[in-house]
C-alpha cells in the first residue's frame, strides 16, 4: 500500500520494497522494519520549484498509514548508520537499564516528549516487549508413560513448525536442501497443533496435547544488549532543522517530561554522535591550523605587526561566507567547516600578496625620496593597490570558476560539496572587495604611526644636542 502512495508524487519513477530482513549477517534490520527504496526521475522532470526537502516533506505527508513511522534516508547511509551506531535515523536515543519492560516505558514517554518539539518530522519508541510466542511445556510424566525422551517431542515440534531438512538435491555444483513442515493452516492455529500427532516408540499416534501443554505468551521481540546492558531505541527523523540546536531543544523537552528510575540511563546517538565526534575533533585541528598559518606568516614576514595585518583578511572573507550561508540555508556543518578552513588559507595567501605589493611600492618610493609626507604614503599605497587588481582579480576568477559548477551540481555527494565550495564562493568575493578597499587604509594607519616615530626619533638628538650648546 505505501508503494502505491509513492507513486502517486510526479517526481517518483519507481519504488522497490522490502519487509523483514535479508538472510545476510551484514543486513541489521528488524522483522517489523519495511525498507521502501525510491528512484527519483531527473530534476529537469520535477515541477516548478520542486526541491529535494520539499519533495521529502510531500512524500511524507502521503505516507502516513496508521501504525507505521517514517524515517527519511539515503540506502547505503542507512545501512552504515545501523551498522555503526544501531540507529538508522538522523538522531536516535538509546535507553539503557536492567528491566525491558521499564524501558519501554521510557522509550514511549520520550516517543510523547519530542512529539512537540519543532522539527520532529516522526519518532518511534521501539516496542521490545510486543513480540508474541508459542510455549511448550513437556509432561515429563506422560511422555514416560509412552517411552518418549524431551528431545523426541522437541523434535517433532520443530519438525512439524519450523520445518526440517530430510536431504539434500544435488544438481551440478549446486547443492539445494529439502525442507519438510507442516502446511500454513495447521501451523497457524493453536488447536490445530495441538491435535498434531506424535509416533511412539510403539507405533502408537498420540496428539500433541497430551504430552505438552500449549499457550502463548509476550516477551521481547529481539534482545538488545550494549555495554553490558538491556537497551531500547528511539528513532528519530528531523526535518527543517539543524541537528545540534534540535538536539538542545529535544534535551530540554526529554528532561523536563521523563523521570528516569535509579539504574536506567539515556544515550543520543545517530548522525548526532558523528557531529559531535567531528566538534570535538574540530576543537583541536581549527587552533593547529590557526597556529601553523600564523607561524608560516611569521617566517615569511618576520614582522608580528605584518602578520597581524595579513590575518585580518579572514573575517573579510567570513563575511561573506556567512551571508551566502545564510542565503542558501545552510547550516553550520563538517563540511562547512572544511570550507571555511581552506578559505582561510586562501585569505592569508592573498593578504600576503596583497602586503608585498604595498611594500614594494612604499619601498620604492622611499627609495627614490618621495616619501616626505602622508600625502606621498598615500600615494605608494594607492599604487600598490592599483597594481594588486589585475592579479587579485585573477586569482578571484580563477577560485570562482572552479567553485561555481558545484554549486549547480546534482547527484550523489553534491550536497556535502555544494556546503564545502559555499563558504569559499562567498568568502573570496568579499575579500576581493574588503582588501581593496579597507586594507590599504590599514596599511596607510599602520605605515602612518611608524613614520611618525621614525620622523620623532630622528628628531630626538638634535633636540638633545641643541640643549647641551645652550647650557654651555
Amino acid at each position: 500500500m505505501s508503494d502505491k502512495l509513492i507513486m502517486t508524487v510526479p517526481e517518483v519513477a519507481s519504488v522497490s520494497g522490502k519487509a523483514g530482513r535479508a538472510l545476510s549477517a551484514t543486513d541489521p534490520a528488524p522483522p517489523e522494519m519495511f525498507e521502501t527504496v525510491i528512484n527519483l526521475k531527473p530534476e529537469s522532470q520535477w515541477r516548478p520549484g520542486m526541491t529535494q526537502e520539499k519533495l521529502v516533506a510531500e512524500l511524507d505527508r502521503v505516507v502516513r498509514v496508521p501504525g507505521l513511522a517514517n524515517a527519511w534516508t539515503m540506502p547505503i547511509k542507512a545501512r552504515i548508520d545501523m551498522l555503526s551506531t544501531g540507529i538508522r535515523t538522523a538522531v536516535g536515543i538509546k535507553v539503557f537499564g536492567p528491566e525491558l519492560a521499564k524501558i519501554n516505558d521510557i522509550g514511549a514517554q520520550i516517543e510523547s516528549a519530542l512529539g512537540p518539539v519543532a522539527g520532529t518530522r516522526n519518532v518511534f519508541a521501539e516496542r521490545v516487549t510486543g513480540g508474541y510466542y508459542l510455549d511448550f511445556k513437556i509432561k515429563r510424566d506422560q511422555i514416560a508413560r509412552y517411552n518418549l525422551s524431551v528431545a523426541d517431542v522437541e523434535m517433532a515440534i520443530e519438525s512439524a513448525i519450523g520445518g526440517a531438512n530430510v536431504t539434500t538435491t544435488i544438481e551440478g555444483r549446486e547443492r539445494y536442501p529439502v525442507n519438510v513442515r507442516y502446511q500454513r493452516d495447521y501451523r497457524t492455529d493453536i488447536d490445530a497443533i495441538r491435535r498434531m500427532l506424535i509416533a511412539t516408540p510403539g507405533g502408537a499416534q498420540i496428539p500433541l496435547e497430551q504430552v505438552a501443554e500449549i499457550g502463548a505468551s509476550t516477551g521481547p521481540t529481539v534482545l538488545r544488549t550494549e555495554q553490558a546492558q538491556l537497551l531500547g531505541y528511539v528513532y528519530i527523523d528531523v526535518g527543517d532543522r539543524d541537528l545540534g540546536s534540535y538536539v538542545g531543544d529535544a534535551k530540554a523537552a526529554v528532561a523536563k517530561a521523563v523521570k528516569l528510575p535509579p539504574g536506567y540511563t539515556l544515550e543520543w546517538s545517530g548522525q548526532y554522535e558523528y557531529m559531535q565526534r567531528a566538534g570535538e575533533r574540530l576543537h583541536i585541528v581549527i587552533p593547529i591550523t590557526l597556529g601553523l598559518v600564523i607561524v608560516l606568516l611569521y617566517l615569511n614576514t618576520r614582522r608580528a605587526s605584518k602578520v597581524g595585518i595579513v590575518l585580518l583578511a579572514v573575517p573579510f572573507s567570513l563575511v561573506g561566507a556567512f551571508w551566502l550561508l545564510w542565503l542558501l540555508g545552510y547550516n553550520l556543518s563538517v563540511a562547512v567547516w572544511v570550507g571555511i578552513i581552506a578559505l582561510a588559507g586562501v585569505d592569508a595567501e592573498t593578504g600576503v600578496v596583497m602586503l608585498l605589493y604595498l611594500d614594494q611600492s612604499y619601498e620604492r618610493f622611499k627609495q627614490e625620496g618621495r616619501m616626505r609626507d602622508r600625502h606621498d604614503l598615500q600615494e605608494a599605497i594607492e599604487d600598490g593597490a592599483v597594481k594588486r587588481i589585475r592579479p587579485k582579480m585573477m586569482t578571484v576568477m580563477a577560485i570562482l570558476m572552479g567553485l561555481l559548477p558545484i554549486m549547480w551540481s546534482h547527484g550523489a555527494g553534491a550536497d556535502v560539496m555544494k556546503r564545502i565550495a559555499t563558504p569559499m564562493v562567498g568568502g573570496v568575493i568579499t575579500s576581493f572587495l574588503l582588501e581593496l578597499l579597507i586594507y590599504p587604509v590599514i596599511y596607510a594607519v599602520w605605515k602612518g604611526w611608524r613614520e611618525v616615530r621614525r620622523v620623532q626619533h630622528e628628531a630626538a638628538p638634535v633636540t638633545a644636542t641643541a640643549r647641551i650648546r645652550t647650557d654651555r
